[in-house]
């Protein structure tokens, strides 16, 4: 029998607690799936847009897997720094696979970068995802004009949820501070800008189209910054790279997206009451400010060069913004005790297994973003999952080795740890539909921490909405 401790209950570690009790190899293998929080899930209950609620059904595939009578959740758990060292986890359990994603944005690296009204788009989902490690104040939304600077699915999401109307989400499990402000918001026109063209974002076409239905909201773009594009220019099917000689296929997705943004170029404006401006070939290179606060964002305008990036041409263009969101990425963050490559943002590793100083450590694994960085999309981490649980069960014999008889949990206990065990996540579920019932809505985010280990002891009454 092996016992193994999983480290984050994202997809990529409820994948890898799946790949775990799956196998026929070690078929007496207990998992405990460990998070810092009381709730399990990760980005699906905090990254997915309230309003994309087929993707958050995710949550009941992810829920099959954490009630397997081999597998055990375990919230309120935190490793690192604050909480218990990976090397006194690894002393309770033969193995421990971390899976803690990357919880942290990438900065723009710009002067003015932190003035008021300039934030992460990170900072913003977790708002409005009610994540208990949010800013409860929210955000600037008194400002008329928004710049959101990427082009990825993120910055998607929240360019939709700008522009999308409060009672639209009132269905969604939208915490009702932030709906509230959202319901209050003075935002008019949504700026979405990418330093590249069209066909090199990172969205998926079905997120794009999204922004295009929205019941209040128009979508422009500027035939201007589409004309550098060479995908834009010629038949989207294919493109002459400016550094090859023969024609390259454009992947379906870039195609498609390509087709997609051609055909708002074309529509005309429809007077609606916001606007998404789609805007391209577009570089950040300083935000301006006024009295400590964002008032604009200074862009370079930039041109395909002959690698498939891009250079500067040295004109500039101003878009006026009180508030900035900045969408361009994740990173992993280092966990004291384990290695970290800061170039890479991941952990040191082969094949899953974490390597210190250039050799494997015996029982130490990693898993999803934290092992091969913020790549894929959610189902990617099935065939990550997979590789890092061929290599722990090929292990198994000599991890075996170590003699585990006390239960896990109990030794946490003992160091103090309180954790929230699957019956203390149910009624954080139970509670989260009172509160809802009691405003109105369906199920509602309890959008604290105070709040959320209440309802998992079972303490009813007033929560703060």
């Amino acid at each position: 029998m092996l016992r193994i401790a999983v480290v984050g209950s994202g997809p990529s570690g409820v994948y890898t607690a799946q790949a775990l009790v799956g196998q026929p190899l070690v078929p007496g293998v207990l998992v405990d799936v460990l998070d810092r929080l009381p709730c399990p899930y990760g980005l699906v209950r905090y990254g997915v847009a309230p309003d994309h609620e087929k993707i958050k059904s995710l949550q009941n595939t992810l829920r099959s897997v954490l009630e397997h009578d081999q597998v055990r959740f375990l919230g309120n758990v935190e490793i690192g720094a604050h909480g218990l060292t990976p090397e006194r986890l690894l002393g309770l359990y033969h193995a421990v696979v971390y899976c803690v994603g990357a919880a942290r944005d990438r900065r723009l690296g710009i002067p003015g970068e932190d003035l008021a009204g300039s934030h992460s788009a990170t900072d913003f989902v977790s708002w409005y995802s009610a994540h208990p490690d949010a800013a409860p104040a929210g955000f600037g939304l008194g400002a008329r004009s928004v710049v959101v600077i990427g082009v990825g699915n993120v910055a998607v999401d929240v360019a939709r949820v700008l522009a999308r109307g409060a009672e639209d989400l009132r269905p969604t499990d939208v915490p009702h501070p932030a709906l509230g402000a959202l319901a209050g918001s003075a935002v008019r026109d949504v700026h979405m800008v990418g330093r590249r063209g069209p066909s090199q974002a990172k969205f998926t076409t079905k997120e794009l189209r999204e922004l295009g239905a929205l019941p209040t909201a128009e979508v422009r773009v500027e035939p201007a910054d589409l004309a550098l594009d060479p995908a834009y220019a010629s038949d989207p099917g294919t493109v002459r790279p400016p550094a090859a000689g023969a024609s390259q296929a454009l992947a379906a997705v870039n195609r498609r997206n390509v087709e997609v943004v051609r055909g708002w170029a074309a529509l005309p404006g429809r007077g609606r009451e916001r606007r998404i401006h789609l805007r391209f070939f577009l570089r950040p290179v300083e935000l301006l400010g006024a009295g400590g606060r964002v008032t604009a964002v200074r862009f370079e305008r930039t041109a395909p060069d002959e690698r498939g990036g891009v250079r500067g041409t040295g004109t500039y263009e101003e878009i006026e913004a009180a508030l900035v969101l900045r969408a361009v990425g994740y990173r992993g963050v280092p966990i004291e005790g384990l290695p970290f490559d800061g170039t890479t943002g991941t952990v040191p590793h082969l094949a899953g297994r974490v390597l210190r100083h250039g050799v494997a450590s015996p029982g130490e694994y990693v898993a999803g973003w934290i092992k091969r960085g913020p790549t894929g999309v959610i189902g990617t981490n099935r065939a990550c999952a997979k590789e890092t649980v061929v290599s722990l069960i090929a292990d198994a014999p000599s991890l075996s080795a170590r003699r585990i008889t006390a239960d896990p949990l109990d030794a946490l206990r003992a160091a103090g740890h309180l954790p929230v065990e699957w019956p203390g996540w149910l009624a954080i579920e139970d509670a989260e539909a009172a509160l809802g019932a009691s405003l109105g809505r369906r199920s509602v985010k309890i959008p604290d921490w105070d709040g959320l280990l209440k309802a998992a002891r079972g303490e009813r009454g007033p929560s703060r909405p």
